[in-house]
């Protein structure tokens, strides 16, 4: 085992200790040491999700997320939430485009259940024949529920035209197709390649001696075999690419309302660029005297709803724009006005005060993520499968530097016509459509079976799409 040098930060400052520490097969554990409450989070992070799967394999890592409650060999169906409820704890998952996270919360005196739990379904999980086809009902209706929802068809035609010929167009949930034709051998074997210590993060947050928690994570993960490396098939996916030239959509649907959606490709995971990104949602969409939400909201009355997601990930992310156009009103004028204010911003930047109230709506956003040791695990941990846990210590403080040229420049860069997506959601019954353009493939229109609509985590764009179980 050996233990990495310690960095100082603003969290440790704050009482929260952090170690980070490597078995001997290859598990990375951080332990993150605050002693504020007698609660201890317990979350286990796999370097696997929706980018890892091939066009067949579509869904199963959600899908194979479910599965990890239907039973392994020392807990069996039924026995993870039963644990959990008798012990006073709380236990959920969630999995994205480029990971898949398991957390408990309990008591501090009794999280060692966490780790028994997940040390059994890591190397033991049981993949019942009935269990198997039981579930995959539970999933297919779960992509169903998704179908009636016009913002998360009109965001997933939108997100698989942003990322052509990559893993990331396609929904989290996966497609009827895909989900009805896998095999409970091909899941085994998909776990098999993915669930091991070499592929996984545990992260122990709370009221813990770190000592004695390392000394735990070892008897329980130590001697589980490493498993074999497939991050080197990486090296051979498609890297993503964006769109040439602005591409339109235009969808449908049975009701009065028109929806935009707009898509940029965005920022990897901890990048300057995600950083000044976070500035520019906040600046355009954050509360009510944010630039769009002044000018489109209550100045001009074009929208009734105006939101920004800056969505990074491993291997690139996006960034977002939602609106619904208010009724009699123009869609046309309120997508004019939008991209004169994204103009403007690239042209002159935040001002001072814009600038100012960006960066404190952040850093509250950052205070309120750091608020319970599960929030925290979660924010270290998912710094962490994606890139490197240390970057959370130094997100704020590189937020906090930016200047406004900074700002302007990357939304130049970035946000400007010759990459995005534009999307329109109209009513089924109106004969003058959106403005015409090139439209997204055969392999969009199928995706908008199952997409979801990003959602925002507190202030900060959060850096993946997750479906919860």
């Amino acid at each position: 085992m050996s233990r990495s040098p310690k960095v100082q930060s603003a969290l440790e400052k704050a009482g929260v200790k952090i170690a980070e520490h490597r078995l001997e097969n290859g598990m990375q554990v951080l332990l993150l040491e605050r002693h504020l409450d007698p609660v201890v989070s317990v979350m286990l992070w796999y370097r696997v999700g929706a980018r890892n799967e091939t066009e067949k394999e579509a869904g199963v890592s959600h899908f194979l997320e479910h599965m990890m409650f239907k039973g392994a060999s020392r807990f069996g169906k039924g026995m993870v939430d039963r644990v959990t409820t008798t012990l006073g704890g709380t236990n959920n998952a969630f999995t994205s485009a480029d990971h898949t996270a398991y957390w408990f919360e309990f008591a501090s005196d009794r999280w060692e259940a966490a780790l028994e739990i997940e040390a059994d379904r890591m190397q033991q999980l049981l993949l019942d024949q009935a269990e198997f086809e039981a579930e995959k009902q539970v999933v297919l209706e779960e992509l169903s529920q998704g179908e009636d929802d016009p913002w998360r068809v009109l965001s997933q035609e939108v997100q698989a035209a942003v990322f052509p010929r990559h893993p990331y167009q396609r929904p989290v949930i996966g497609f009827t197709e895909t989900l009805k034709a896998l095999s409970v051998d091909e899941m085994r074997a998909y776990y098999r390649r993915f669930y091991h210590p070499g592929n996984a993060i545990l992260v122990i947050s709370g009221d813990l001696e770190a000592a004695r928690a390392l000394e735990l994570a070892q008897r329980h993960f130590g001697q589980i075999p490493a498993g074999m490396d497939y991050a080197q098939a990486d090296a051979f996916r498609t890297r993503p690419q964006a769109p040439r030239g602005e591409q339109r959509l235009t969808i449908r649907w049975d009701d009065e309302a028109r929806r935009l959606c707009i898509a940029w490709p965005g920022a990897a995971v901890g990048t300057d660029e995600d950083c000044l990104l976070d500035l520019v949602s906040t600046v355009l969409s954050g509360g009510r005297l944010s630039r769009l939400y002044r000018r489109l909201v209550i100045e001009e009355q074009l929208a009734t709803s105006i939101s920004t997601h800056n969505d990074a990930r491993v291997e690139g992310g996006s960034f977002w724009i939602f609106a619904e156009c208010a009724q009699g009103k123009d869609p046309a004028r309120l997508e004019q006005v939008l991209f004169e204010e994204i103009e403007r911003l690239a042209k002159d930047g935040p001002d001072a005060k814009e600038l100012a109230r960006a960066k404190h709506i952040i850093a509250a956003g950052e205070a309120h993520d750091a608020e319970t040791v599960s929030d925290l695990a979660e924010d270290i941990g998912e710094f962490a499968i994606d890139g490197d846990w240390r970057i959370a210590l130094t997100t704020l403080e590189r937020i906090q530097s930016a200047k406004a040229p900074a700002v302007a420049a990357l939304t130049r860069k970035l946000l400007g016509p010759e990459h995005r997506v534009v999307g329109w959601c109209l009513p089924k019954k109106e004969t003058k459509p959106a403005k015409t353009g090139q439209r997204a493939g055969k392999t969009a229109r199928r995706a908008a079976k199952a997409a979801r609509r990003p959602s925002k985590k507190a202030q900060r764009s959060p850096r993946t799409r997750k479906v919860r179980a």
